[in-house]
């Protein structure tokens, strides 16, 4: 999740937490620790995740990276995950429905 050898911060724990709450409405959302930063999780697919500084990124496929692009969201690395965009989450249900279809296209992508 966060750069090479990256350890777990208190920044990213405490996000991984308010994204879980914010988006329990996409499914059963769950968080793991992992790479540094946090998995979220809905029904067992990871759909987000949060590196080590706490930025939060969305899962994309084709069919979503335009909207990512658009929004000037930076891609992690070789990972198929976006930033969000400081107006989405900021937006409670704009965030959720930005969850809700990165949530769709990771279950596509099983």
């Amino acid at each position: 999740m966060g750069e090479k050898g990256a350890r777990l911060t208190g920044s990213a724990v405490e996000v991984g937490d308010r994204l879980a709450e914010e988006l329990a409405p996409v499914g059963a959302v769950t968080t793991k620790k992992m790479f540094g930063g946090v998995g979220v999780f809905t029904d067992g697919t990871m759909f987000a995740i949060v590196d080590s500084t706490g930025s939060v990124f969305l899962r994309a496929d084709e069919s979503t990276t335009g909207r990512f692009e658009a929004a000037d969201s930076e891609k992690h690395g070789r990972m198929p995950y976006w930033t969000v965009p400081a107006e989405v989450l900021d937006d409670p249900d704009e965030l959720l429905a930005w969850a809700d279809q990165a949530a769709g296209v990771a279950r596509a992508a099983k």
